[in-house]
């Protein structure tokens, strides 16, 4: 099964490379045909988390994907599932 990843640990205090890189993200997944993306947020205070929950939960990109999940295992983690 075929997976993208996003690691966010370069750009996580970049408001505007963060929208940048998971649209792309989100485009080439959805071009591809990839069933799931990995993004890593890390773990930190949560606040670069709860921006990508944001950002995957607004009306225009909602629609590309079928679900998302966060990591039992790793906090850290969020995986977004994509159905085709």
């Amino acid at each position: 099964m075929a997976k993208l990843k996003l690691d966010l640990h370069e750009i996580y205090n970049k408001g505007h490379l963060i929208d940048r890189a998971l649209e792309e993200i989100i485009e080439e997944a959805v071009s591809r045909k990839i069933r799931l993306v990995e993004i890593i947020p890390g773990k930190g205070s949560g606040q670069l988390k709860k921006k990508v929950i944001r950002f995957l939960q607004q009306k225009h990109i909602k629609p590309y994907y079928h679900r998302m999940e966060k990591d039992s295992k790793n906090f850290g983690r969020l995986f977004v599932h994509f159905r085709f």
